[in-house]
């Protein structure tokens, strides 16, 4: 039973959602005195609630999430902000003070809920229609509020991480058109999230608040498995859907439901964790949802006959989008996976439906739609772009594209962790999926790992200086590939049964049960050599002494030389054993619970001849080792996943990225994950990692928004990507387009710079920046924070910094030349000197560099290309704000002579002055004032007039 007190104050702040703050204390009084007479609902009472509940208290969780709202409001359209900017602790007090609380219940409140990040997702957009208003989303929100209880109850989601995905998929819903609006419109977006990441979270947030605003037909379309088909309708039946939309009427104890509920064996249904929404929608006033595919359904044609896809309408005199039948009709389902004969089917029965289709308000869910989706028919003539009847189409996109000219209330949402492919769809082609109307990146969520807990990328620490404290490929990252396979994998097949004892550990002392441990091999795509790699663990297994106390020595040394240092450097919030002997008595069963039939491995791939257990992680624990290729890649979630095993090689960057599953939440054992994989698979993926965050980062600074409109679209992102060395087609096209300058605050070129055998273009760099070597001369320590480095520092004049940029050769002549065309306009006005900083390194030896001074040598690696990155380190960033003398005219230019890893290992560099191989690396922070008037950031020059600058034209 709710405690009253709590009940109170929920509903007084209910009253107050989507609006501004009011007096609580009046409103929860009132509540109090319906609810219970007698009821303290004072002040003081509230105060101490707070003080002494959890975190997930209903109370704790709805007053955090006002607050986080409250607190981030935008100044633009909330008069009561008063001009306080977000999370601050001005907008706290006039909170505070509107709420009409006092003194101590505001230091209570900073206390347990400090203010937050904000808004952290980067929106490219171009203008729309604001029709998704607080009153609309406050009005019709029973999906969503349904899925916020169970993110809150089921999967202890806080306030912040609740607020984060509330915000993240209002920008998506905002911009669907309005489902009731006369005018038939379409919208075409992609949201880019991380790899495992919860792209699934904010779809189905989407779906929800889609369903509950009015659209009324959804498609989602999954990747091209079943595993991954039957895992979304899952998961999207236990969250959303619920069980009185499964059972639709139908009693669980009725021996003829069985064949048409297919939950009524799940552990999870059975245990009460499928929500449920209290009722019947359609009883309450709320659309049903009725699923046209279920688990173990995909679509092939209408179980329930064409009719099903009829929508009722309780005024026959009008199309289905009109508000008086829109919110008394059911909504459909249609989870489906990317296969030709299923699509085809889905898009024969639409056309044979009864209903209009351009009155139905629906909404296509691709996720992975850099998979499958994408037009990937080699185009020999381009010119035949501008006259659609000759467009020449994959399979899977014609079908994508033949339900956009079907329904033109369509709104098209496409998911993915690699969008490059996307915004290289052609922009003209008004069928095909290019996200014309926004661009959406999901921040990096918290307890997430991702590839800078693999790879350090923003450090460039020695590795003789790396430690598992602050290197967290030092911490999780194993290389193979260094001669004896078969001790290496036995070091993997350890690494995973002594992880799953340290599980057990855990769970014995307090921590929740780890339902699913998972080690993932994925050595070829081959289904002969997954057959060969399970042969081999299997007698390795065999041979291993896990039950017999043969492997008691190895466990032993991987624990004491492996797993607790590694513990005891990354503190993790857990229990976690002192000594192997707390630890080896539980060896034994995680033995057992891996190998129960003396067999460790499944296999994961379409053969259908092996004798084997599914692997359904919904149904049963899943203990085990998991050999397979592209069936556990492209959004499926490996639960549990704790060791990878990974030495095949991957073609381009995004299947490399998607193969990366050993990305995402790993609650409880993040210090127990390892990745076992060769040096070259390593780089590459390291590789692939920088440039997809270099890809956000300079999304993030195209972002801001200027007099309410969007300073870029989506449309300009295209030429732009291609400055990441990627190419849209042929090497003879390109884009209808000539960046002409790029008017941003930060420029780092990164892996810009000449390759390392270009000896003369690197020498011509070198000398170009002898005036900032120069200028160094100051030996200083700079600060950042608690944290600190020794520098050389010294000021140029802007004059000189824009003779130094112009003498510099790069890898190709447009890398800089857009920055520079724009720095080189700023006047003194903006600009009128530049701080120099060369950080220094007090491990190594500094060289000699022309005989103007010895320098600090930082390392590198090198791409597979020949060339080196020379990405900046946040340390010395964040020191930028703290360089002495700095001004409002300031720009900051941070050098690095930087060499190959290899290369300072060796040596041997040469004392004279003139060291071979080294590259002079820079990133550079121009001051607030060279922000555009026009607020344009990037500046295009189109090469043929008659054609728009995102078209493929002639090189």
């Amino acid at each position: 039973m709710t405690n009253p007190l709590v009940l109170a104050y929920t509903n007084a702040l209910r009253a107050m959602e989507g609006g501004a703050p009011k007096n609580l204390i009046r409103r929860a009084l009132l509540e109090a005195e319906e609810i219970d007479p007698n009821l303290d609902a004072s002040e003081e009472k509230l105060r101490e609630h707070v003080t002494g509940s959890e975190v997930n208290d209903r109370l704790h969780l709805d007053l955090h999430l006002a607050l986080i709202k409250w607190d981030n409001a935008k100044v633009a359209g909330n008069e009561w902000t008063n001009g306080t900017q977000p999370n601050t602790d001005e907008r706290r007090s006039l909170v505070v003070k509107a709420l009409g609380l006092d003194d101590a219940t505001k230091d209570v409140f900073d206390k347990q809920f400090p203010p937050s990040g904000g808004d952290n997702a980067t929106v490219i957009a171009g203008p729309w229609d604001p029709w998704y208003t607080p009153e609309v989303k406050q009005q019709r929100d029973f999906y969503w509020r349904d899925y916020l209880g169970y993110l809150r109850t089921q999967r202890g989601w806080d306030a912040e991480a609740l607020d984060n995905l509330d915000t993240a998929t209002t920008h998506v819903v905002e911009r669907l058109v309005d489902p009731s609006r006369e005018k038939a419109g379409q919208t075409k977006g992609l949201v880019v999230g991380y790899v495992q990441s919860g792209k699934t979270a904010n779809f189905t947030g989407v779906i929800a608040k889609a369903i509950d605003a009015g659209y009324r037909l959804i498609i989602v379309m999954t990747g091209t498995t079943n595993l991954l088909r039957e895992q979304t309708q899952r998961r999207l039946d236990m969250e959303l859907v619920g069980r009185e939309n499964i059972l639709r009427g139908a009693k669980e104890d009725d021996p003829s439901a069985i064949d048409r509920i297919d939950y009524l064996d799940d552990e999870d249904w059975l245990a009460g964790r499928f929500v449920s929404h209290g009722a019947r929608p359609s009883d309450i006033g709320r659309p049903d949802i009725h699923r046209m595919t279920t688990r173990n359904f995909d679509y092939r044609k209408l179980q329930q006959g064409l009719p099903a896809l009829e929508f009722e309408r309780e005024d026959k005199s009008q199309p289905l989008w009109h508000k008086n039948n829109l919110f008394t009709s059911n909504a459909r389902l249609i989870i489906v996976k990317k296969n030709s004969s299923v699509l085809k089917n889905l898009v024969k029965d639409l056309k044979h439906t009864a209903d209009k289709l351009e009155d139905i308000p629906a909404l296509i869910i691709d996720d992975e739609s850099d998979q499958a989706s994408v037009n990937t028919v080699d185009q020999r003539k381009w010119q035949e772009l501008w006259d659609e009847n000759k467009k020449k189409r994959t399979a899977i996109n014609q079908h994508i594209s033949d339900l956009l000219g079907m329904l033109p209330r369509v709104q098209y949402v496409g998911y993915t962790a690699t969008p490059f492919a996307n915004v290289f769809v052609d922009p003209y082609d008004a069928e095909d999926i290019f996200p014309k109307d926004y661009l959406i990146s999901l921040p990096r969520p918290d307890g997430y790992m991702g590839a800078e807990d693999f790879h350090d990328l923003d450090r460039t620490i020695p590795d003789e200086e790396k430690t598992y404290a602050n290197s967290g490929e030092k911490a999780h990252v194993r290389l193979v590939g260094k001669g004896d396979e078969e001790k290496e994998l036995q070091t993997a097949l350890d690494s995973f049964v002594l992880a799953g004892a340290i599980k057990l550990y855990r769970e014995a002392h307090g921590c929740k049960e780890f339902r699913h441990h998972t080690m993932l091999v994925h050595e070829t795509m081959r289904k002969s050599g997954h057959k060969a790699n399970a042969q081999d663990i299997q007698a390795m297994w065999q041979g291993a002494g896990y039950l017999s106390g043969g492997a008691y020595k190895r466990l032993q040394d991987l624990f004491v030389n492996d797993f607790s240092p590694v513990s005891a450097a990354l503190k993790p919030d857990v229990p976690t054993p002192s000594s192997f002997e707390e630890v080896a008595r539980y060896i034994g069963e995680a033995a057992r619970k891996i190998a129960p039939n003396a067999n460790p491995v499944l296999v994961v791939n379409s053969e259908t001849a092996i004798e084997q257990e599914d692997l359904d992680f919904d149904k049963r624990p899943i203990w085990r080792v998991l050999v397979g290729g592209n069936k556990l890649a492209r959004g499926f979630t490996v639960e549990g996943l704790t060791v990878t095993y990974y030495s095949r090689g991957v073609g381009h960057a995004e299947a490399l990225m998607q193969m990366g599953r050993w990305f995402g939440f790993r609650p409880g054992y993040r210090d127990l994950v390892r990745l076992f994989v060769t040096k070259k698979v390593r780089d590459a993926f390291e590789a692939a990692c920088r440039d997809e965050e270099h890809f956000r980062k300079e999304l993030r600074q195209y972002a801001d928004m200027a007099n309410g409109r969007p300073t870029i679209t989506p449309e300009d992102v295209q030429p732009l990507v291609m400055r990441h060395g990627l190419r849209p087609t042929a090497p003879n096209k390109m884009y209808n387009a000539e960046l002409v300058q790029k008017r941003t605050k930060t420029k780092e070129p990164s892996s810009g710079y000449p390759r390392l055998d270009n000896q003369g273009a690197l020498d011509q760099n070198i000398d170009a920046c002898v005036p900032l070597l120069k200028a160094a001369a100051t030996s200083t320590i700079l600060r950042a924070g608690t944290r600190s480095f020794d520098a050389l520092i010294g000021t140029v004049s802007h004059e000189l910094m824009v003779d130094v940029l112009r003498s510099l050769t790069w890898a190709t002549p447009d890398t800089f030349a857009p920055d520079l065309a724009w720095i080189a306009t700023l006047s003194d006005e903006v600009i009128d000197h530049w701080d120099v900083m060369l950080p220094q390194r007090k491990n190594r030896a500094p060289v000699n560099i022309r005989g103007v001074g010895r320098f600090a040598v930082h390392g590198r690696k090198v791409e597979h290309d020949i060339s080196i990155r020379g990405n900046s380190e946040s340390l010395h960033r964040d020191a930028i704000k703290e360089f002495p003398g700095r001004t409002a005219k300031s720009g900051c230019v941070i050098l690095y002579p930087i060499m190959s890893n290899d290369d300072l290992k060796k040596n041997d560099i040469a004392d004279d002055g003139y060291p071979k191989r080294l590259v002079m690396a820079l990133m550079l922070q121009l001051p607030d004032a060279a922000i555009p008037d026009d607020h344009r950031p990037l500046v295009y020059r189109v090469k043929s007039p008659d054609k728009p600058h995102y078209a493929i034209v002639d090189k």
